[in-house]
């Protein structure tokens, strides 16, 4: 009786012990420098999300937040670094929705289990997609571009910003969706696709409205459909691939915050509080204006279910499609 009551004083002791261990932590976070991982080059979409968000934090909490850009493997380098690092809130990860719910369906090998190791925080941003043309592709709406992919036997090309993207996957949505052969073209960013694209190299793509805007607005590619669930304010005369005849295509390029696994709850919650504040100064609301995204500032428990949803949707687009990794 003895022993089971000093085992039973003992394990209450450490659950004590280990809810204040984890308490402070939260209080004291952060304590020195944040890393704030994005697992692609410099400059790209995923570094307008994570760089005012950054600086936000950093003026917020008093501490420095230093963006890492580790680009590489699909997003599964940078993502891998964070996956194993310390899980105390001191290295967090921001990056599209590739190497989360995407690259689990494409990879062998990913260095990693996004769905394992690691812990959802919040979305960032949450953009669709266009499906731009050369000016010289003979259509200006869904029905003709369709028309013309027909036409063409196979032999008509599409454009992204690499394998394994929201950009790729969703112009593999749209292929099987419209029962065409089209040939995918690999791009390393949407930098260089889009170049080839302003030069007729390529005759369509899909891209987020981060990327393609500037373009647009130049009269320099034109818009065919949105890949949103409704039409953008930016655009107010594209119409949305459900009003083209299309409702199966709904696609967004997102962006989220994670940090490993193992970090304890109260300090993810503690992130996702100052995030959320984070993302409501004026800054971050004009690059969500800008972008065309709304607030989609979320608990760490909704995000993980969308983030669910997302990698189910996208491993069904990988399987009927059979898109590879090129």
């Amino acid at each position: 009786m003895k022993i089971n009551s000093l085992c039973s004083k003992l394990f209450t002791g450490a659950v004590v012990a280990l809810s204040f261990t984890t308490g402070a932590l939260a209080a004291s976070w952060p304590d020195s420098t944040v890393t704030v991982m994005v697992p692609w080059p410099a400059g790209g979409p995923s570094d307008i999300a994570a760089r005012p968000i950054a600086k936000n934090l950093s003026e917020q909490l008093g501490q420095p937040f230093v963006v890492d850009n580790r680009g590489g493997g699909g997003g599964n380098i940078g993502s891998a670094a964070v996956a194993r690092s310390k899980p105390d809130g001191q290295t967090m990860l921001v990056t599209s929705s590739a190497p989360i719910v995407i690259n689990p369906s494409l990879y062998k090998k990913m260095g990693f289990d996004p769905a394992k190791d690691l812990a959802p925080v919040t979305n960032l941003l949450r953009v669709p997609l266009l499906l731009v043309a050369h000016p010289s592709v003979p259509a200006n709406n869904l029905k003709e571009l369709v028309a013309y992919i027909k036409s063409q036997g196979g032999k008509f090309s599409y454009a992204s910003a690499g394998s394994g993207t929201p950009q790729h996957l969703t112009g593999e949505l749209f292929r099987t969706t419209i029962g065409q052969d089209m040939n995918h073209v690999p791009y390393k960013g949407s930098a260089p696709a889009i170049s080839d694209l302003i030069g007729g190299h390529v005759p369509v793509m899909f891209d987020s409205m981060i990327a393609i805007m500037p373009h647009v607005k130049s009269g320099k590619v034109k818009v065919i459909a949105i890949s949103g669930d409704k039409r953008s304010p930016l655009l107010p005369n594209v119409p949305t691939f459900a009003e083209s005849g299309y409702p199966s295509i709904v696609s967004y390029a997102w962006y989220g915050m994670f940090v490993p696994a193992k970090t304890p709850k109260d300090v993810i919650a503690k992130i996702n509080q100052e995030t959320l504040k984070a993302m409501k100064d004026p800054v971050f609301q004009k690059v969500l204006a800008d972008t065309g995204s709304d607030f989609v500032g979320d608990t760490p428990e909704n995000f993980g279910k969308f983030v669910q949803a997302e990698a189910v949707k996208w491993s069904k687009v990988v399987k009927e499609s059979g898109a590879t990794v090129d």
